[in-house]
């Protein structure tokens, strides 16, 4: 896990003039000089807990300062993928015009060479390195927070206290009381490890992660995407799942006896980021651009982060008062030391075949 130290405290630009008391998209940017604006822009979203924080933490704030919509297009993320590389490659404008996506996911879409360069954005100035993508030029995506995929259980199911090994996800009494994400995705490094091997193994020698699938799999995992983890536990469907926290904290918040933890193989970080396809009208990829760079303002990380429950990129912002504290919410090194970090490349690299095993696995 690298990280960088030292990070200081940075003062921010403020807004000026340009949107006539509403809040500066781009700090001095003149109103007059923009843009027509659109009569809305398309941002794929995820479901659930998920599009209600973008939509309160960053799409309500922004139609208020420009007067634009925001639509959620709640198509999955590998689905629309396709779609906007064939809109690119045939040089018709994209279905979307903002795609909210998994770091691996956007990092795939820059090297294919279909995002739009967001250097340019105000507001990226004094965020945390997290926020710049690893080994690529400039800022094709933009990193927006960062989370952990974590073990989250029903403490009845657990009386004598949270699970200490992700190896009880193998234990026949909660044979179809378990869930996955339907792809592997956030498991599939620590499987490795639960299964025997080590984080040296990944990703030259994944046989030990496979095994412990195919034990796993008589289990009869429930296999889902993130707006599923909370109903599975609304419904008490399930009493033990690996899955981003923001689900489990969002069954918790409604009422439901949820709890999370970091077994001892531990867990798995990631990000995920912002970016803007390439062939959108000229004016609409300036006003997409500049959804953006309202995401990274001080205002929005904070309302929509703090409803994540996930930790921004704009420093100094104090975690939720449920989770100070929290491992699902690391901030400093010593809070990264049972986590997981497999390096963007490793990923683009490795995942789709990671993804296409577990479901000849799984689904086979």
């Amino acid at each position: 896990m690298e990280w960088k130290k030292g990070i200081k405290r940075r003062d921010f630009l403020k807004a000026t003039a340009g949107f006539a008391g509403a809040l500066a998209l781009s700090p001095g940017m003149a109103f007059a000089a923009a843009p027509k604006k659109p009569k809305e822009i398309i941002v794929r979203a995820w479901g659930g807990a998920w599009g209600d924080a973008l939509k309160a933490g960053v799409a309500d704030g922004y139609t208020a300062a420009t007067g634009i919509r925001v639509r959620m297009d709640f198509t999955e993320d590998n689905e629309i993928k396709p779609k906007i590389w064939a809109a690119v490659d045939q040089g018709r404008i994209p279905p979307i015009h903002v795609n909210w996506d998994t770091t691996t996911n956007a990092t795939i879409s820059a090297l294919r060479g279909v995002t739009v360069d967001l250097s340019d954005l105000s507001n990226l100035k004094g965020l945390m390195p997290l926020a710049k993508p690893v080994g690529l030029d400039g800022y094709p995506l933009v990193n927006t927070y960062a989370y952990v995929y974590v073990c989250a259980y029903r403490p009845e199911a657990f009386p004598d206290g949270p699970p200490k090994s992700w190896k009880v996800l193998l234990d026949p009494k909660f044979k179809g009381r378990i869930a996955l994400y339907d792809d592997g995705i956030g498991f599939n490094p620590i499987a490795v490890i639960a299964g025997g091997g080590t984080f040296a193994d990944i990703p030259d020698n994944m046989a030990p992660g496979y095994a412990f699938y195919r034990q796993l799999k008589a289990n009869k995992p429930l296999l889902g995407e993130d707006a599923d983890f909370t109903n599975w536990f609304q419904n008490g469907e399930i009493d033990l799942a690996c899955t981003i926290s923001v689900n489990a904290r969002a069954a918790k918040q409604n009422g439901i006896n949820v709890a999370w933890t970091v077994p001892e193989e531990g867990c798995k970080v990631d990000t995920d980021g912002l970016w803007v396809p390439k062939g959108l009208p000229g004016n609409e990829e300036y006003w997409a651009k500049e959804f953006v760079n309202y995401a990274l303002t001080r205002d929005a990380q904070q309302k929509w982060c703090s409803m994540l429950g996930l930790p921004p990129v704009f420093p100094g912002i104090d975690p939720p008062a449920d989770l100070v504290g929290d491992v699902s919410y690391p901030t400093k090194p010593e809070d990264f030391e049972k986590l997981v970090r497999v390096p963007s490349k490793v990923l683009v690299e490795n995942q789709p075949k990671w993804f296409a095993t577990f479901n000849q696995i799984f689904q086979g």
